[in-house]
């Protein structure tokens, strides 16, 4: 087996400037370390992670918590961060809270605590995944950034515009002339999907076409939700039916697409359908969807962007908050 003595009579240097080569390589001339790297090559020796912790006092690894890793927002997210810490030699633990499950609040105390057990060097936490749990994040002593809104404030957080985006569909669909439009929203206390709600219906209210109570339904994020509204509309409201719909994601408006077709309603002929989401995956739905957001991989990118700046000392004030932009997509469905 490899080791860093052998490592260092191969290279014809102290065991010292062997580790300032993996640990520090600044401190060390390019000719030296050309050296020691050529050595660690042929001898195929690979530097101990629990040592290399307990000499530099770091770990190289974020954790990242997700709610549902079902949903391809998620995976999206953490396949973006994950490219971005590789980069600079980051390793990444992935923790999946099963929002949906129902046991997130026990799965959230029990990751943070395996968090600090393995003593990482930074956390990302994906909006729900701490949901009814964002003072666990008061006093958290390692960087952290919460992608979502966070009404405390306690770490870094960059957040969609929500309500901006579902101003922006409000806006579109009015001006297309539609003036009975049904919306189905998320949960009502998932404080994003209100205001997805109240922009959207600001929306409409502005352009001549104001929002109609009855025609509101409250969904899960989850498809059953959106076959569960399409059964709504047609026993409450098809005569006729409202001439779009809008849905607050896209797991909801896949569930009424199916159910749409299994009901014989041609999207758009029949309905105009709408959703707030913009996922890499949509490019591959047919008909192309109508949609609002922004792309998960940008909001990934500034979350670590901000861990990144925590962790090299770049910045160390108050928490910050950033919001990304909505972007409006009309394609084929309204």
């Amino acid at each position: 087996m490899s080791t860093i003595s052998k490592v260092a009579e191969r290279a014809g240097v102290s065991r010292t400037t062997v580790s300032h080569v993996i640990n520090h390589a600044d401190r060390v001339s390019k000719s030296l370390r050309e050296r020691v790297e050529k050595a660690i090559a042929e001898l195929g020796y690979s530097p101990n992670p629990q040592a290399q912790s307990l000499r530099t006092g770091r770990t190289n690894t974020v954790a990242m918590l997700i709610p549902d890793i079902r949903n391809p927002f998620y995976p999206e997210l953490v396949k973006t961060a994950q490219s971005e810490f590789e980069a600079v030699g980051l390793d990444m633990l992935i923790f999946n809270t099963d929002v949906p499950g129902g046991h997130s609040q026990e799965h959230g105390h029990e990751y943070l605590r395996q968090i600090r057990h393995r003593r990482v060097d930074a956390l990302i936490v994906g909006d729900f995944a701490l949901h009814g749990m964002h003072d666990t994040l008061i006093g958290i002593d390692i960087p952290t950034v919460f992608i979502g809104d966070l009404p405390n404030r306690a770490v870094d957080n960059v957040r969609l515009d929500d309500h901006g985006g579902g101003y922006l569909m409000g806006e579109y669909l009015a001006r297309k002339g539609h003036r009975r439009v049904a919306y189905v929203t998320g949960p009502t206390s998932f404080r994003e999907a209100m205001e997805r709600a109240e922009g959207f219906e600001k929306g409409l209210a502005d352009n001549g076409a104001p929002p109609l109570a009855d025609l509101r339904f409250t969904g899960s994020y989850l498809p059953p939700s959106g076959v569960e509204a399409v059964a709504w509309l047609l026993e409450r409201h098809s005569d006729p039916l409202p001439s779009a719909i809008f849905f607050a994601n896209y797991l909801m408006a896949a569930g009424a697409l199916a159910a749409f077709h299994d009901r014989g309603i041609v999207v758009p002929r029949d309905i105009a359908v709408a959703v707030f989401e913009d996922l890499p995956q949509l490019e591959y739905v047919r008909p192309r969807l109508t949609r609002v957001g922004n792309s998960p991989a940008d909001l990934a990118r500034e979350a670590t962007r901000m861990l990144l700046e925590r962790l090299s000392g770049a910045y160390a004030g108050e928490p910050r908050t950033v919001v990304v932009p909505s972007f409006l997509h009309p394609f084929d469905t309204a």
